[in-house]
């Protein structure tokens, strides 16, 4: 649930920022490239939807991604499973990084009692780490 209310909306405001702010499209371009409206772009760069998008730029991989993901864009020269890779990217540096428990103690403050933080671990660790109990 994080990542689909948090995460990609996030990623979208990053992504947005810099196609418009950086290279300088226009909104409506943005918008076609992204596969969003030109409303929805709005949003975005005002950040009315994506409003966490502070808790994953603080992470230069991240960042890093961001701006190849937005090159490659513009400059069209990743097929869209590229693009994808590059966004599952993201969400593995979210959970290794430890954004996505901060976003879990946001929505669920009850977790802050729980270490290690099973989304960190991924589904594997987590599996483990019940087993071992």
């Amino acid at each position: 649930m994080i990542v689909v209310k948090d995460i990609l909306p996030s990623i979208r405001v990053l992504i947005a920022r810099e196609l418009f702010g950086k290279h300088g499209l226009k909104k409506s371009k943005v918008a076609n490239l992204m596969g969003l409206t030109p409303a929805a772009i709005t949003q975005y760069l005002n950040t009315t939807r994506g409003d966490n998008s502070k808790v994953i730029e603080g992470s230069v991989k991240i960042r890093e991604l961001i701006t190849d993901i937005s090159k490659d864009m513009v400059q069209g020269k990743s097929p869209p499973d590229m693009l994808l890779l590059k966004m599952c990217m993201i969400c593995q540096i979210v959970r290794t990084e430890g954004l996505m428990c901060e976003l879990h103690m946001q929505a669920m403050p009850g977790l802050r009692s729980v270490q290690p933080c099973a989304c960190s671990l991924g589904l594997v660790g987590t599996l483990k780490a019940l087993e071992s109990s």
